[in-house]
């Protein structure tokens, strides 16, 4: 495990699991882009973009059902190897 979500791993060791997360993204507004970010969450994730003002950025939410810690960081160890997408 990256040093980099270390803080996040505690602070996400102190709820229970399994419990909904929210994730939180910007990603370029392309479909390329947005392909992965989505493909990473299972069908019954809510997910919703947001257009930024000027139409270059789209925020990402999700919210999904999350077993534990692990598949949490997991994912945005995943979504760090996407081009152009930073989480939030």
């Amino acid at each position: 495990m990256s040093d980099i979500f270390s803080k996040l791993r505690t602070q996400l060791d102190l709820q229970e699991w399994p419990n909904v997360y929210l994730f939180l993204f910007i990603s370029p507004n392309n479909h390329e882009t947005l392909s992965k970010v989505t493909s990473m969450f299972d069908d019954s994730a809510d997910v919703k973009l947001t257009k930024s003002k000027t139409g270059r950025f789209v925020s990402v939410k999700v919210k999904e059902l999350m077993l534990d810690v692990d598949s949490i960081i997991e994912k945005y160890e995943k979504m760090a190897k996407v081009k152009g997408v930073i989480a939030m």
